[in-house]
């Protein structure tokens, strides 16, 4: 008797792309901090060019001790709308010297793990001051079995990031080490998203800033676009269009693909979603709650 075949109709996804969805899930929340990047010098300098917002010094703070944002991630391509992860960002603010330090955990979740069978955690904790500027990045990164924490430390007197990442389940393996040259202003992942709250923002705007992530160093030219209500968990809100340019040989994502975020023009400069469009789909991330805003 004749039995047909049932060819499942979800796409695999290989083990390069849940590589860096991790990547896009974070930067689909911070990447519109590139927008800040008239603040930011290139790694030689050089002064850059576009609309540049006021002083950031000047600028009051967006967010206190004790905020906390929630996003959920989800990713279409034959299936619509798979929830892939939850994002979360806490705020606190436990040292004498005024630093901030910003807990950012990624986990993966429905979807992704009942039907790929793929799980991951990342977390990150960030150390900036007030101003933004990073000073210490630590990450814990789980992917299904594979498990690596890593530090990211950041000397501005010999302008250097030196990031090193350990294999927790491999004591003996010996640990990989990258240093990078960095300028004045410098930011990590985290950190680059609340140094972009202080910082005023104007449609037609163009920027490029310097990030690092992972001890390199990468200089993303951004574009603010537009202004658009969005329809959000904090009500319908005017929100500025940024679209930077992360894809592509030498960029963040080496990858083809396209970026749009949008971030509450108002005094809290909430980001509230985020839209990527890659080769294995669109991602779209959207804040789902939001505790202890500045009033």
């Amino acid at each position: 008797m004749f039995r047909p075949t049932y060819i499942p109709i979800v796409p695999v996804l290989d083990q390069r792309v849940m590589n860096y969805l991790n990547k896009l899930l974070y930067f689909g929340l911070a990447a519109y901090v590139s927008t800040f990047g008239a603040f930011a010098q290139t790694n030689n300098n050089t002064a850059v060019s576009g609309t540049a917002p006021a002083p950031l010094t000047a600028a009051p703070l967006s967010y206190t001790a004790g905020e906390v944002l929630t996003y959920e991630g989800k990713i279409s391509k034959i299936i619509q709308g798979m929830a892939v992860a939850d994002l979360t960002f806490t705020v606190s603010q436990p040292e004498a010297d005024g630093n901030f330090i910003v807990k950012a955990e990624a986990r993966s979740k429905g979807t992704l793990v009942k039907l790929f069978k793929y799980s991951f955690i990342q977390e990150i904790e960030s150390t900036f001051v007030p101003a933004g500027t990073a000073q210490l990045t630590k990450k814990h990164d789980v992917q299904k079995e594979r498990i690596r924490d890593s530090e990211a430390v950041f000397d501005y007197g010999d302008r250097q990031v030196t990031y090193t990442e350990t294999d927790p389940k491999d004591p003996m393996r010996p640990p990989r080490r990258i240093a990078s040259e960095i300028g004045p202003e410098t930011y990590d992942i985290v950190s680059a998203i609340y140094k972009l709250r202080m910082v005023p923002l104007s449609v037609g705007a163009t920027f490029s800033m310097t990030v690092s992530d992972s001890g390199l160093v990468y200089k993303i030219p951004v574009k603010v676009t537009g202004r658009e209500v969005q329809k959000t968990v904090l009500g319908k809100v005017a929100c500025f269009r940024i679209e930077p340019d992360v894809f592509g040989p030498g960029r963040f994502i080496e990858k083809e693909g396209s970026m749009i975020i949008w971030i509450t023009d108002d005094a809290r400069r909430v980001p509230v979603r985020s839209q990527v469009r890659a080769p294995f789909g669109k991602v779209e991330i959207k804040l789902t709650e939001a505790r202890n805003l500045r009033i």
